[in-house]
């Protein structure tokens, strides 16, 4: 093993002083299995390049060798699987954004048997043939059989990163926000914006990506003020923290802009200190943002010029080499040719040289180019190569040489031979594209800008300022005042008073506030044609060429939009943040059309990928999928019930007695509930309280019968249909005041009922005076019924039961085993039947005072099979069971809960009434008698009439509830049957899977008490 120096000794790139590291801080990590050393402030990708390694992975479609490219979260190549275990593996993570810790492993996503030589390469010298544009859509495809293999093939060749197959052991976590002004990048317009907003008196928070504040001001060698452009940015950081009307996030990427100013961020809390998140805090969060204001100042991206073999490792971005000399002190190499079509591009030669390397040449695209930059070139004796273009990068596994030539005015043609220069380094700049992707995330599409040569945010209906670099401000001095009026402006629509005095005087700048017009270049031309030169990439992560594009555009895709699709530019990591103004200037040029009339792809959220852990966040496991319990949940337990899953409710099944069998255990607690008394556990049901003096008229639109003559004091069955006019819930309503009602829902339904109902309120009738509060689990409900339920309820409590003065579907107020409850005199059973409420936390005990109570009347506990079994006897409907969205209240036979003659239409009144709706051989509600009466009739049995049909048979229809009724000693069963209702009494057969017939009549859905006396009584 190497020792500390040796491994120091190692980074042969970087410099002995300089940059924003601690070297007092050496970090030991490993790549491929190799161990190296970078220091505290480095970056993934600032430590690898300090020790010279070239080759960071291979690409998608070719397998070619790829290098780091840019410094920033545009970075296309550089994007490695991290983690030293399989649980804490995280694929596809760009090295130019994991910071460096103590004992990182990292390796490439592709490779075979390593990223250096990798036998996939040699499709890279095929490639162009073997794998044009749309060649997914056109190989592979025969013979069909194998797709699965060619699948397993295509996968492994792409070379993305491996999810880990053990769970993550670290903790994500949300957290939500409300601001007066949010400041998105802290570059100096970023900076300036959050400054004159908080010192109006906004609460502002303002978040970038990156480890420190600063933007483009970390890597620059600008003054603010006289000073060092850092230092300003420090004395601003620190005002900010100090300030308690400020929220100050670093390395915080705000991924998604939507609609109403509210906004998401990724925050990356620990991936910068090690494997794992320290035991007291979450890896990442993901923050929820709702502001009054927005300032967008999210700088620009250098876009990089499109060349032959431009993507040689080697071949990086012009500023991005500034970032790695003053930021980090690392110089990628030796010898460097820098191409630019603008004065930007000069910047990294003068960082270059300052740091004591060679600059070969700057070669500057304009024929004549009059800035002070190209004059400070020739003082410094740098060599400056006018009107020419690298037209190919020379080498194999790392740039060794640039061929430039001559090229015309228009960069279309080359107009003389080239010549060789030699280097290990080749930078380029083709101009600034500022990120606009989350101003286009609300729907607002970018404009072109012939001055910058760049896209610029459109209009937009948020209240939203774009600032600095993004909105096309090319000087720091014009940003520094840019971002400062922008933050006032949005501190002042958020409601604060603009003061300049308050707000403070823009800093002044040093440095060149001239920029010398750019050159539209993008594609770089060669001698050969496009087709026939070397590989010029537009899109590095998804191998998208330019003879690419140009062949797809000749194959009929002339909209960017199918362009993208066709080729997958900016399909990869990056989103095509390096690639796609490439890409599009060179749809437009073959198309003969503006860069404005091709116009550009849409940016959607994320801006960049995020985890799958974040988005989750705590809601994971249990709090993902919570498990819900009634009050007597632990009685339950205790009586050995049999549970299933209700929705997220854990409800007794059944209650077995000694080794009872299921069905044992059903049929008996059918007996003694119908002979006696049995009590359900009923808590689940959805309840929600409705108040408000439109209560009333709200429920005789939402259900299908009237609620205009419900009396406080009187419960009703009521239907919910959709606007299609088909059942989607039911449930007992009853009235407690003038105003104020009582909903009770299906169990796993009672969610969607109240936000259904919210959304009417809101959006269809916003008028209305009526307000919903869920109480479901404000109230235990313990259901007991039976003949003798009456007379258990007599003993513990002192309201009169009598028939006379306590109704079917009346309710009333009492105390039930001394405790205030709302007693309901309603059935889902069809015998006596009393369903009692008491705030849950005394449920448990009024349960087993209901036990104690009910020893006299052997009280048995029931559960939901039971449950179904009696109300199926009784011909009662479970919605979602019985009905599957596409029945309406005729078709269940329910046409007595429809109520034509109300004032207002209810929902579904106009859908349940056309003519599909009205046909007479649509599936309807039946109930069903075996000839055999111990017949099975497995539910979802389909239906025949004639069973001598030859197959395919005739299907009129399928079972959709199926028990063994105990009491009536048969099975019993429902179905839905076409025009069922009409053609009782005829025989129906099921078909089983061993070729027999089941034969059954069809017959009424009440089994027992069709008159309701039990009921009543």
């Amino acid at each position: 093993m190497m020792t500390s120096h040796q491994l120091a000794m190692q980074q042969r790139n970087r410099l002995s002083s300089g940059g924003r590291i601690d070297r007092s801080k050496p970090l030991a990590f490993t790549f491929d299995g190799r161990r190296m050393q970078g220091y505290e402030g480095d970056t993934l990708a600032s430590a690898l390049l300090a020790n010279g390694v070239d080759v960071i992975g291979r690409s998608f479609k070719y397998s070619r060798p790829r290098g780091i490219m840019t410094a920033g979260v545009e970075e296309p190549n550089a994007v490695l699987q991290i983690g030293a275990t399989e649980a804490t593996q995280t694929p596809n993570i760009k090295a130019t954004e994991q910071s460096l810790y103590d004992g990182l492993v990292c390796k490439p996503v592709n490779g075979w048997p390593n990223v250096n030589f990798d036998a996939m390469g040699l499709v890279g010298k095929f490639g162009g043939v073997l794998m044009s544009p749309g060649f997914y859509y056109k190989t592979f495809m025969w013979p069909k059989s194998q797709w699965e293999n060619y699948e397993k093939l295509i996968r492994k060749a792409a070379g993305l990163g491996r999810s880990p197959k053990l769970p993550d052991v670290d903790r994500y976590d949300h957290m939500n926000h409300h601001v007066d002004v949010l400041v998105v990048g802290a570059g100096p317009a970023g900076l300036g914006a959050a400054l004159s907003a908080a010192r109006q008196g906004a609460r502002v928070m303002i978040a970038d990506e990156r480890s420190e504040f600063g933007g483009s001001l970390l890597f620059s060698n600008d003054s603010i003020d006289g000073q060092p452009a850092m230092l300003w940015v420090e004395k601003c950081v620190a005002e900010l923290v100090q300030m308690k009307n400020v929220t100050v996030m670093s390395r915080a990427t705000v991924t998604g802009y939507h609609d109403h100013n509210f906004l998401t961020i990724s925050e990356r809390r620990s991936e910068h200190l090690g494997d794992r998140a320290p035991e007291n805090m979450t890896r990442q969060r993901l923050h929820k943002v709702r502001a009054g204001s927005v300032v967008l100042a999210t700088g620009a991206h250098e876009r990089p010029l499109v060349f032959g073999n431009n993507d040689l490792p080697g071949c990086m971005v012009a500023s991005s080499l500034s970032h790695y000399i003053n930021r980090f002190a690392v110089v990628p190499g030796n010898k460097l040719v820098v191409m630019t079509s603008n004065d930007s591009g000069y910047q990294c030669a003068f960082d270059w040289a300052d740091a004591g390397r060679q600059v070969v040449a700057i070669v500057d695209t304009r024929r004549e180019p009059d800035g002070t930059v190209t004059d400070t070139a020739l003082q410094r004796g740098i060599k400056v190569i006018t009107g020419s273009a690298v037209v190919e990068a020379k080498g194999r596994s790392r740039v060794t040489g640039a061929l430039v030539m001559p090229i015309n005015a228009g960069a279309t043609f080359v107009t003389g031979d080239g010549q060789l220069l030699p280097c290990d380094t080749l930078a380029s700049s083709g101009g600034w594209s500022p990120v606009v992707h989350l101003s286009c995330h609300t729907g607002s599409r970018p404009v072109w800008s012939e001055e910058i040569l760049g896209f610029v945010p459109g209009a937009t209906i948020e209240q939203c300022w774009s600032s600095g670099a993004m909105a096309g401000v090319q000087t720091l001095g014009d940003c520094l005042v840019d971002g400062m009026q922008a933050g006032s402006d949005a501190a002042s629509a958020a409601g604060f008073v603009a003061m300049q005095e308050i707000a403070g005087i823009p800093p002044t700048a040093s440095g060149n506030d001239v920029v010398c017009e750019a050159m539209p270049a993008f594609l770089i031309p060669h001698s050969k044609p496009c087709s026939r030169a070397p590989k010029q990439f537009v899109d590095m992560q998804n191998d998208v060429t330019a003879a690419g594009i140009e062949m797809s555009t000749r194959e009929g895709f002339e909209s960017i939009e199918h362009v993208k699709r066709y080729t997958a530019m900016g399909f990869g990591t990056d989103q095509g943040k390096t690639g796609n103004i490439n890409g599009l200037a060179i749809v437009a040029k073959i198309l003969g059309k503006t860069i404005p009339e091709t116009g550009t792809t849409v940016f959607r959220p994320n801006y960049t990928p995020v985890s799958f852990g974040v988005v989750a966040g705590a809601h994971t496991d249990l709090l993902f999928d919570p498990q819900r319990f009634t009050p007597m949940h632990s009685w339950h337990l205790e009586n050995g019930a049999e549970f299933e899953n209700v929705g997220q409710w854990k409800r007794p099944l059944y209650f077995p007695v000694g080794d009872e069998t299921m069905e044992e255990a059903i049929a008996r607690e059918q007996l003694a509930t119908r002979n006696g008394v049995g009590i359900l556990d009923a808590t689940t049901l959805g309840k929600i309280d409705i108040q408000g003096k439109d209560a009333r008229e709200f429920l005789g639109r939402v259900y299908t019968n009237a609620w205009a003559k419900l009396e406080p004091g009187r419960c009703r069955y009521g239907l919910m249909c959709a606007e299609d006019g088909m059942i989607t819930d039911d449930g007992v309503t009853s009235c407690l005041a003038e105003n104020h009602f009582l909903m009770t829902t299906t169990t796993g339904g009672a969610a969607h009922v109240l936000s259904w109902l919210e959304v009417y309120h809101q959006t269809e009738w916003p008028e209305m005076e009526v307000f919903f509060n869920s109480v479901t689990d404000q109230w235990a409900t313990m259901t007991i019924a039976g003949p003798d339920s009456r007379k258990l309820l007599a003993k513990l409590t002192d309201i009169d039961l009598s028939a006379d003065a306590f109704r079917f579907m009346d309710w009333r107020e009492a105390k039930v085993a001394n405790i205030p409850a709302r007693v309901f005199r309603i059935s889902f059973t069809g015998d006596l039947s009393y369903e009692i409420n008491v705030p849950s936390h005394y449920g448990l005990q009024v349960w087993k005072a209901l036990f104690e109570a009910g020893k006299e009347f052997n009280l048995t506990p029931y559960g939901t099979e039971t449950m179904h079994v009696l109300r199926a006897e009784k011909g009662f409907i479970i919605v979602g069971q019985d009905t599957d969205r596409s029945m309406t209240p005729y078709d269940m036979d329910h046409g007595w809960a429809v109520s034509n003659n109300k004032p207002f239409s209810f929902i579904g009144k106009r859908g349940m009434n056309r003519s599909d709706c009205l046909r007479t051989d649509r599936k309807q509600l039946v109930g069903l008698m075996t000839t055999d009466p111990q017949a099975v009739l497995p539910e979802g049995a389909q239906a025949v009439r004639d069973p001598q049909q030859a197959i395919p048979m005739t299907m009129v229809g399928h079972v959709t509830s199926s028990y063994h009724s105990a009491f009536l000693g048969r099975r019993i069963a429902m179905a839905v049957i076409k025009d069922g209702i009409q053609r009782k009494g005829e025989k129906v057969y099921f078909p089983m899977t061993d070729g027999s017939f089941i034969e059954a009549e069809t017959c009424s859905t009440v089994f027992l008490d069709a008159e309701g006396s039990r009921q009543k009584a």
